[in-house]
């Protein structure tokens, strides 16, 4: 069937929408609905309402879980306007066919097969069978995993704010990190700073985002086989690279901070562990800092680029090229060295589509990167590294910052707005929206080699 010929209702001559194109379009009637809300005089604690230009940051930033801010969130925003950014934040994490078919099925509305084709795309699910089923099992999970984590941190956060607000805080915190997020209510920009010596919020918080950004579908074949011979491929790919990540991240951490007076020098030796985890940790997209990102030494702050590039797995909260993306390039540069035709791990072959689209995925995303960085360099008056920081915090959807965020001007508000909506939606994605029509798969070219390397 041509989708260019055949619309969603199967009536010939209309064009109808690929699910690519609807994701697309979902993310940006929320980012417009959440710019609107924001913009509203009851959104914020001074007179007058926002900025549109900041009220559209902020909303997309909460879509896209990214977590920069060019206002505190904390002091800038009332009660409403963290709610809605708070709304905006899970149904950006979740994804907007995830809340969708929650309402469909309170509604009792059927799933078509062009809805399911959706959350397949947005799920990133190889097979079509059994989405309904695993948008039900995300939906558990997010429920019983914030509940618990709003518990936890709302005792904490009482101690220091009082119940009610304890508890508030607690939500938000725990929605922020569960869905990557990086939002804060703490305010003046210090994100976790002053809870740096706090087991709880030093525990909790990379608990809560390291599940998120594991991927729904990892997480859930973890709760029903529990065994690593009956894992899938998938799960067995995840958590080795986030394991070894987040052992990385750690020790390179520790390793290269360890006697920085301005951030673990003057700490104790249970505090630099927790902190040196938190800190590795943090830039798999969740944006919480503990430690002063901008006192990072030059050789860490170019460690933690590379994290963020990377980010979390697919199907999750979080954004960045993914950790199996970069598994996959990892072990086919391996292959190539050991001069193999096959790429294969845990004695399961890589198929060569997958290959080619996880090398188009680092191309446009190292591109993308290039070219936001590019003009920023010509519009903000900013160093090199601040600017690139900045660049793939957007990108990666992470949201630690180095400072620059507030002083950017509306030219760098635009150019990080559209970074971080390319970084959640993935280069790809976004493609495959814009393409028109695809090359016939009937018709292969004559194979002739090129020199390379």
């Amino acid at each position: 069937m041509n989708e260019g010929n055949e619309g969603a209702n199967g009536i010939k001559g209309k064009r109808s929408f690929s699910p690519a194109q609807v994701l697309v379009f979902g993310f940006l009637a929320l980012t417009i609905i959440g710019t609107i809300l924001l913009s509203l005089p009851i959104a914020t604690v001074k007179q007058g309402s926002l900025p549109v230009i900041d009220a559209l940051f902020t909303a997309t930033s909460a879509v896209c879980v990214t977590g920069l801010v060019v206002v505190d969130t904390g002091t800038t925003f009332t009660i409403f306007g963290q709610i809605v950014i708070m709304l905006l934040i899970q149904a950006g994490g979740l994804g907007f066919m995830t809340m969708a078919t929650l309402i469909f099925i309170i509604l009792g509305k059927r799933i078509s097969l062009k809805e399911r084709l959706v959350i397949q795309q947005a799920l990133n699910q190889t097979d079509l069978s059994g989405t309904v089923r695993i948008v039900k099992y995300v939906l558990i999970l997010t429920v019983v995993v914030q509940s618990i984590g709003t518990l936890i941190l709302g005792s904490r956060f009482a101690v220091e704010y009082g119940f009610s607000r304890g508890f508030y805080y607690g939500l938000f915190h725990t929605i922020s990190a569960f869905n990557n997020a990086g939002f804060d209510l703490i305010g003046n920009f210090r994100s976790l700073t002053p809870f740096a010596d706090d087991v709880v919020i030093l525990t909790v918080i990379p608990l809560l985002f390291i599940v998120g950004g594991l991927g729904f579908t990892v997480v859930i074949d973890l709760f029903y086989n529990r065994n690593w011979l009956q894992f899938s491929f998938h799960t067995k790919a995840a958590l080795t690279i986030t394991g070894g990540l987040l052992i990385l991240g750690f020790i390179g951490i520790i390793f290269m901070e360890w006697n920085n007076p301005e951030t673990l020098k003057g700490l104790s030796f249970s505090e630099k562990i927790l902190t040196s985890f938190f800190t590795g940790a943090t830039p798999r997209t969740a944006g919480f800092n503990v430690l002063p990102t901008d006192e990072l030494l030059n050789q860490t702050t170019l460690f933690v680029m590379v994290l963020m590039f990377i980010g979390a797995s697919p199907a999750s909260t979080g954004g960045g090229i993914k950790t199996t993306t970069f598994g996959v390039l990892f072990f086919t540069v391996i292959a190539v060295l050991q001069g193999k035709k096959d790429v294969s791990f845990f004695e399961r072959r890589v198929p060569f589509e997958l290959i080619t689209r996880g090398v188009a995925i680092i191309f446009i995303s190292l591109l993308a990167v290039f070219i936001v960085a590019l003009i920023l360099l010509m519009s903000e008056k900013a160093e090199f590294i601040d600017v690139l920081f900045e660049t793939i915090s957007a990108f990666g959807t992470v949201g630690l910052s180095r400072g620059l965020t507030p002083d950017l001007t509306n030219v760098g508000k635009i150019l990080i707005t559209i970074t971080m909506f390319i970084g959640r939606l993935g280069p790809l994605t976004l493609a495959f929206a814009l393409a028109r029509d695809r090359e016939d798969p009937r018709i292969r070219y004559p194979e002739e080699k090129i020199l390379v390397g």
